[in-house]
Formats: C-alpha cells, sequence, structure tokens
C-alpha cells in the first residue's frame, strides 16, 4: 500500500516531532505556545480555557457574545450539515438558535436563513441517497441479462458516445457529482471507531456514516470493470483492439481536465487480468499513449509522478480564470490511504499527555484541500443518455469478465484450460 514519507519521516516512533515539541517554550495555564499557534496542551487545560466563565463572558456582555455564536453554528452547518441528521442535533440547534433570536430582528433573519439553508442541505443529500439506492437496486450482472434477454444488450459505449472527449467531461460531471455530497466527517469515520483522544471509551455506537464515501468507491470499482466488460465484449479482435484505443483516449482527456480519479479507474479496468491477458488483441494497439499515462500513474516511489502531476492541476486551479481549469480530482483511494496513514503513524497524544495538535492540523489541512476542490461547479454540459448508460449499463462480474476473456482468446495453459472449462459449466451450463 503507497505511504506518506513526508508525514510518516516527521514523527518518530512515539509518534510525534520531538523538535517542535522542544521548541514550544511559551505556556499558558497548560496550554503550550509556538509563534502564537497552539501547539499542544491537556484536554482539561483546554476545556478549561474555553469554557465562559464570570470574567470572561459576563451575563451582561450577551448581546456581544451572540453574533460569535451565530457565526460558529453558522460556520458548523455549512461545514458539517450531516452532523445534524440527528434529531438530538437538529433539536439542540433549534433551541439554542431560538435563544439567539430573540434578541434583535437582524439576529431573527439570520438563524432563519441558516436553518433553511441546513433543512435544503439535507434534502438534497437525501434525495441523492434515495437515487443511489434505486441505481444500486437495479443494478444487474451483464451475463445475466445477455443470457435472459440477448437482444437487450445491442450498444456499446462507442455507439452511445463516439467522441473521447466528451465522454470524459460526463465522467467528470459523474465525478464532481458524487464528491460534493462527501461530508469532511466521513474521512474521521472512516477511520476512527472510538473516541481519538480516549482508547478506553467507544464514540460511535451506531454504524459508521461513510456512505457517501462508500458510494464513491464504488463507482471507481465500477467504471473498472464497465471499461473491462466493453473491452472483453465483442466477439472480433479488431473491435477489441479499437475499444481499446478509445479508452486511452478517454484516459487521456481525463488527465488533461484534471480528473485523476477517471483515469485511474480505466488504466485498472485495462490492467485486469482478463483484458491484459489478451494478447492477440494488444497486439493490433497502439500503445505509445498508454505507456505515457501509465508512466503518469507509476505507483513507484509513492506514486511520485502523479503526485508532481497533480501539484500542478492544484496550482493551475488556484490561479483558473475560468471553471474548467479549476478542476482537480484525485486519485480517491490514495487520497484515503494518505489520510490513513497519517492518522494511525501519528499518536494523538504526545507522551506527556497532551492533544498533539500538530497531527490534527496536518489531518485538517489534507481534508480542507479537498473540501475546496469537491466544491467546482461542472462546466460541461451534461448529456443525460451518456450519463444513463455509465451509471446503469450491467457490467460483467469478474467470473464473466474471464470467460469472455477465454471465449475471446483460448486459455494459454491447463490452469486457464481448467478454470475455462470451470467457468461454462458454473456461468454457462455448459461442459
Amino acid at each position: 500500500m503507497p505511504q506518506t514519507p513526508p508525514f510518516s519521516a516527521m514523527f518518530d516512533s512515539s509518534g510525534y516531532n520531538r523538535n517542535l515539541y522542544q521548541s514550544a517554550e511559551d505556556s499558558c495555564g497548560g496550554l503550550y505556545y509556538h509563534d502564537n499557534n497552539l501547539l499542544s496542551g491537556s484536554l482539561e487545560a483546554l476545556i478549561q480555557h474555553l469554557v465562559p466563565n464570570v470574567d470572561y463572558y459576563p451575563d451582561n456582555q450577551i448581546r456581544k457574545i451572540a453574533p460569535k455564536i451565530l457565526q460558529l453554528l453558522t460556520e458548523w452547518t455549512e461545514t458539517f450539515p450531516y452532523d445534524f441528521r440527528d434529531e438530538r442535533m437538529m433539536r439542540n440547534l433549534k433551541d439554542l438558535a431560538h435563544r439567539i433570536a430573540s434578541g434583535e430582528e437582524t439576529y431573527r433573519k439570520n438563524v432563519q436563513q441558516m436553518i433553511q439553508c441546513l433543512i435544503r442541505k439535507l434534502a438534497a443529500l437525501s434525495q441523492y441517497e434515495e437515487v443511489l439506492a434505486k441505481i444500486s437496486s437495479t443494478s444487474t450482472d451483464r451475463l445475466t441479462v445477455l443470457k435472459t434477454k440477448p437482444q437487450s444488450i445491442q450498444r456499446d459505449i462507442i455507439t452511445v458516445c463516439s467522441d473521447p472527449y466528451t465522454l470524459a467531461q460526463q465522467l467528470t460531471h459523474i465525478e464532481l457529482e458524487r464528491l460534493n455530497y462527501i461530508g469532511p466527517e466521513e474521512f474521521v469515520q472512516a477511520f476512527v471507531q472510538k473516541d481519538p483522544l480516549d482508547n478506553d471509551k467507544s464514540c460511535y455506537s451506531e454504524r459508521k456514516k461513510t456512505r457517501n464515501l462508500e458510494a464513491y468507491v464504488e463507482w471507481f470499482n465500477r467504471l473498472s470493470y464497465l471499461v473491462a466488460t466493453e473491452i472483453c465484449m465483442p466477439v472480433k479482435k479488431k473491435h477489441r483492439a479499437r475499444m481499446i484505443e478509445y479508452f486511452i483516449d478517454v484516459a487521456r482527456e481525463c488527465f488533461n481536465i484534471g480528473n485523476f480519479n477517471s483515469l485511474m479507474a480505466i488504466i485498472s479496468g485495462m490492467n485486469m487480468s482478463p483484458v491484459s491477458r489478451l494478447k492477440k488483441t494488444w497486439a493490433k494497439v497502439k500503445t505509445a499513449k498508454f505507456d505515457v499515462l501509465e508512466h503518469q500513474m507509476d505507483p513507484s516511489s509513492n506514486f511520485y509522478n502523479y503526485r508532481t502531476a497533480l501539484r500542478g492541476a492544484a496550482q493551475r486551479s488556484l490561479t483558473a480564470h475560468s471553471s474548467r481549469e479549476k478542476i482537480v480530482i484525485p486519485f480517491f483511494s490514495l487520497l484515503i490511504k494518505d489520510i490513513y496513514f497519517l492518522n494511525e503513524g501519528c499518536a494523538n497524544r504526545l507522551p506527556n499527555g497532551h492533544v498533539n495538535f500538530e497531527k490534527f492540523w496536518e489531518l485538517a489541512k489534507q481534508v480542507s484541500e479537498f473540501m475546496t476542490w469537491k466544491q467546482v461547479e461542472c462546466p460541461f454540459e451534461r448529456d443525460r443518455k451518456i450519463l444513463q448508460y455509465l451509471l446503469t449499463v450491467p457490467v460483467f462480474s469478474e467470473d464473466a469478465l474471464y470467460l469472455a476473456s477465454y471465449e475471446s482468446e483460448g486459455p494459454e495453459n491447463h490452469i486457464e484450460k481448467d478454470r475455462w472449462k470451470s467457468l461454462r459449466s458454473s456461468l454457462l451450463g455448459r461442459v
């Protein structure tokens, strides 16, 4: 699995950066600062620092703190709206908002706007999840469809969309839509099963709420299998070669757009064993462009080439003059692994018991960058016909892919021959 040397190298076996800790000479009430930035402190000192007291926020200053509380609630509901799917959280929010709104008319309008915006976001999320559930419930293995209704699948991806650039644009639509619904808290809940600051207390009694993150990973897998299915489906060798070259062009356009997730899914699909073993088919393919793309996504040196390209895309996004130039869609599985290794490789507490703020600042930095990328609006025109095909057309299972591959180019050894016979018997009922 890919690791992240820039982070892990910062920390020794005890899980913290000794040099930074030793330079933190300024302390105040058990909290340690470095260059006026909070570096560490005990949880008790942090709570004590944040809890109001008679000198800190006296009752006669409630009008002064109301705007601050409203600002905090607004940022909370905008950044972490999924927290308020919990009825208790929503009830507490409305209760606190009511107390603030009982003051001035300006607060009342702002509170009402905040609540309405949150409700719209949660309604859109529910609608999106219903669509995902509907797509999932209607998904069928392509081989099953071919056996029961052989005439129902006459099209392939090229007949639906002959232009590789247009397909890359539609893939980008799907990527950005699914990214947009991933909440930042899902990254935390994907890894944290217990209170991150106390290994003895259970933090999440309910099932981890990472549905949108998981749905995005499932989309990557679907796209890989769709690519492999489209390549293995054609009976004629020249048609399979044409399909490979088509997806190479689509992948190149994804790279130019900044859609690295679709790019990697396409490369993964073409590298699946049922596809890569089609030697006679590959012999008819001009592979120079594919070699360049594979080099860009080469996993060696911790995906150095890809990370360089990603930094370039991120820099382009910062100075962009159009929505088209703002698109940055990272290879999501690698992003998840980076965050995982940072979370697992660095201790939540320092040896003296203080909270390791350095770790959490770094985690926040990575997730914040992702949050910026996911908010970009797709500038390309939607094509419902192409999107419908990409999202709903049946794809082969792994066994069905192998069977189609063996049917196209026969087994090369006894192992493949035995597997072919087994698959024909189990999937087709033939000996």
